[in-house]
């Protein structure tokens, strides 16, 4: 649902110089600081169109690149888009064409010292930089009057609002070309097919030629869809290199190897630009539901229609995603209306798209049993202690459904643009009933992987199980964008004890300024620790969470030491809508032990022109760089090893949960991280996460109680901080130390501590 004012709301049309407010609210005097460019404040009857600007600006470069590079902006009608060279401007493919921005609908922000522009499209955040005072004002000024003109065009005529590709932020005008495009380019596609086919029918009554059933995708299709394979694994390549040139008739049976490759590239082809085009016009039916579903009052007959489409899609439906946010506070301005708006479906998420899991479930062959795997039910794992475990029966839903939130994230975020968020109190509406150390334990769910990898002699076979573990730690996030876990207080510890994964964690704060988690956990076939970082930069309608700090497993059989890094994470929509994660950048796995190989796995940014999402490549290398296994497929559900159609799935997520919606998107592993009874009770420290009283509230869905609390329980910190300030003193971490090199490690004392149990003999300090 959008936030804001009805743009077909009655108003009185006054002169344009007092009705388009271009101020802007800053965050503070000084011109270091951000400031949100403010909107349109009223709906004009005209307005005159702004004049074109362009010129050369600097760009940050994105992922994985750093630094900034000149690219060329056209400024038009509220679009701004930008190519390599001026000489590219006029030209609208995809090729030339590298962004555009719709600035009306984007969230813009400004300072002034660093000359720099932000722009944020939901889907990406666009930084500019200028490199002279003058050119940056005529700039901001340029663009403060398209984004206003933009605004007014929206406002005075929604139903010609064009609908923009959910990933491709770019002007409806521009859509349309490309659609036409690409709906061009299908036909020609198809004409060469069809002469491509004649000739093979042709080659069919002359030689002996296999079947086009039995054909092999070649290399060519694999060069221009690099992505193609982690979707459709059982694929297979050949080296033959691509000729775009169609024989009419083959002279030998070698040029129905040709003929293949050609027939096979226009199909893939036809296929690409087909589905950009079916994503576009999906986006479109779902923008012109969203404006059939602001009109007040609603026709009968389009009451009727919602009603019956919601039977028919259930609880996923959109009529259901509107009715939930319509309880949203509306912000006051129309600037808000704009800065607020959201994509309802976005192509990224899996749930609105035909899962391609089945594709090739049956093609590519598991080479370790998804039992062995699996999590659900606590079954016995086939290292465990004993022979027999017996397994405590676990939750497998939390007490109450997630309740209905009525915040407006924009009202509490509106000034906080490029800044930490660590430091700004949420209220509790926005959380999930999990604290961040008990995510750090979500990392483990799939700890059977390290045990698999220190029971492997092959040290590139035992690096590829230790990066599908590192990558497995972000599949919980997948459904979990839509809330936030809670900030642990300074002190506060949590602990897991699993029997039927033969492991235990411990979790503590160890600082809260800057927000420092530290955990660690041990197995008989395995440790793993690691502190981690964050820092969280909200841009408008994304926020973006860079991760700091490495993390450590080691393999006693091998004796390894393994250590890797973290990738950015961003949450899309984040004002409203339905919200979205990704994570892009490189991960870099090394044995610091050996160098007898290395990881490297990129988690693949989606890109404006492409629907592929959640996507990871990587490789194994040996010490001299030579590529001994290859890695791909999505981090939320399958990780194969090889090359299509020989590779093999090393991992696979569990299933989740039914009815995982109401329940926070929470996995059954996370189902039982808050899981607290009598036993358990006497045996944990009082700093506990488990014990936290705004979590548990939460959990049994109080949001009053809960919020309350947190309140009151952050106030106790801030009394607590003041008393060591006023007393010259530091806090000291109960179970964790700090190293020379900045890290913490665990000081070996909890569980020797918890014996007897030992907590109830020692003094903790009052955190709730």
């Amino acid at each position: 649902r959008v936030y804001g004012e009805s743009s077909h709301k009655a108003m009185t049309s006054p002169s344009p110089t007092h009705s388009v407010s271009s101020s802007s609210s800053k965050h503070d005097s000084n011109q270091d600081s951000w400031e949100i460019v403010e909107g349109l404040k009223g709906v004009l009857a005209s307005m005159q169109e702004p004049d074109r600007q362009e010129g050369f600006l600097l760009k940050k470069r994105k992922w994985p690149m750093k630094g900034w590079h000149k690219r060329y902006f056209v400024l038009e009608r509220g679009i701004l888009t930008y190519t390599k060279r001026a000489i590219d401007v006029c030209i609208t493919t995809r090729a030339k064409l590298h962004g555009c921005i719709d600035v009306g609908l984007s969230v813009m922000s400004i300072k002034k010292k660093a000359m720099c522009i932000d722009l944020d499209t939901e889907d990406n955040i666009f930084h500019l930089k200028v490199k002279s005072p003058e050119l940056f004002e005529e700039w901001v000024s340029k663009l403060r009057h398209h984004r206003v003109f933009r605004q007014n065009e929206i406002a005075m005529y929604p139903h010609e609002r064009h609908l923009f590709h959910p990933h491709s932020s770019s002007s409806p005008s521009l859509n349309d070309s490309l659609r036409k495009v690409d709906l061009q380019e299908c036909e020609s596609y198809l004409l060469e097919l069809n002469l491509l086919l004649k000739s093979m029918e042709l080659f069919h009554r002359t030689y002996s030629a296999p079947a086009i059933s039995a054909l092999q995708i070649p290399s060519c299709i694999s060069s221009q869809s690099p992505h193609l394979h982690a979707s459709n694994p059982n694929l297979s390549t050949s080296d033959s290199n691509t000729q775009e040139v169609c024989p009419e008739s083959p002279d030998s049976p070698t040029d129905v190897s040709q003929l293949q490759e050609d027939f096979c590239r226009l199909a893939n082809n036809i296929h690409a630009t087909l589905k950009s085009t079916f994503s576009s016009l999906v986006a479109e039916r779902d923008r012109l539901r969203l404006t059939i579903d602001m009109q007040v009052p609603q026709p009968a007959q389009v009451v009727g229609l919602k009603t019956a489409y919601a039977s028919v899609r259930g609880s996923n439906s959109l009529v259901h995603q509107v009715s939930n946010d319509s309880k949203a506070s509306i912000p006051e301005s129309i600037s808000e209306f704009f800065d607020a708006q959201e994509y309802l479906i976005s192509s990224s998420s899996s749930e609105n798209e035909v899962s391609d899991d089945d594709s090739y479930i049956s093609d590519v062959s598991d080479s370790i049993s998804m039992d062995t795997f699996s999590n659900e039910g606590g079954s016995e794992r086939h290292n465990s202690v004993s022979s027999v475990v017996t397994h405590a029966r676990r939750r497998s839903t939390l007490p109450s459904p997630r309740p209905s939130s009525s915040v407006s994230l924009w009202n509490i975020l509106k000034n906080n643009i490029g800044k930490d968020l660590s430091k700004v109190s949420m209220p509790v509406q926005l959380n999930e009933p999990i604290n961040t150390l008990q995510r750090l334990c979500e990392e483990l769910e799939y700890s059977e992987l390290l045990d698999t990898a220190n029971q492997t002699h092959d040290p590139y076979q035992r690096m590829v199980y230790v990066a599908t573990f590192a990558i497995s730690a972000y599949a919980s996030t997948y459904h979990r964008a839509g809330s936030k876990p809670f900030n642990p207080v300074l002190g506060e510890t949590y602990e897991c004890d699993r029997p039927d994964k033969n492991l235990r964690f411990i979790a503590e704060q160890v600082s809260h300024h800057p927000p420092v988690s530290a955990c660690h956990s041990e197995s008989l076939n395995f440790t793993f620790w690691q502190d981690v970082r964050w820092k969280n930069k909200f841009w408008g309608k994304s926020m973006e969470i860079v991760p700091m700090g490495t993390t450590h497993l080691t393999l006693p059989a091998f004796g390894d030491h393994y250590e890797w890094n973290k990738v950015t994470s961003c949450i899309h929509n984040i004002l409203s809508g339905q919200r979205w994660i990704e994570h892009y950048g490189e991960m870099s796995i090394k044995n610091v032990n050996s160098d007898a190989c290395q990881c490297k796995i990129t988690f693949v940014k989606a890109n404006s022109w492409s629907s592929t999402v959640n996507e990871i490549e990587g490789v194994v290398t040996d010490s001299k760089g030579k590529v001994v296994h290859s890695i791909f497929g999505k981090w939320h559900e399958s990780i194969f090893q090889g090359d299509p159609p020989s590779a093999t799935c090393t991992w696979r997520a569990n299933p989740m949960p039914v009815d995982q919606e109401q329940y926070y998107g929470f996995t059954q592993f996370a189902m039982e991280l808050n899981e607290l009874d009598a036993t358990l009770r006497l045996l944990l420290p009082p700093t506990d996460t488990r014990f936290r009283p705004d979590q548990r509230l939460l959990e049994d869905g109080n949001t009053e109680g809960a919020e309350e609390q947190k309140q009151r329980i952050e106030q106790l910190q801030r009394e607590r901080k003041k008393v060591l300030q006023d007393n010259n003193m530091t806090h000291l971490p109960r179970f964790f130390k700090k190293c020379n090199n900045d890290t913490w490690v665990s000081n070996n004392t909890y569980w020797e501590l918890r014996k007897d149990p030992g907590f109830s003999k020692m003094d903790f300090p009052v955190l709730w």
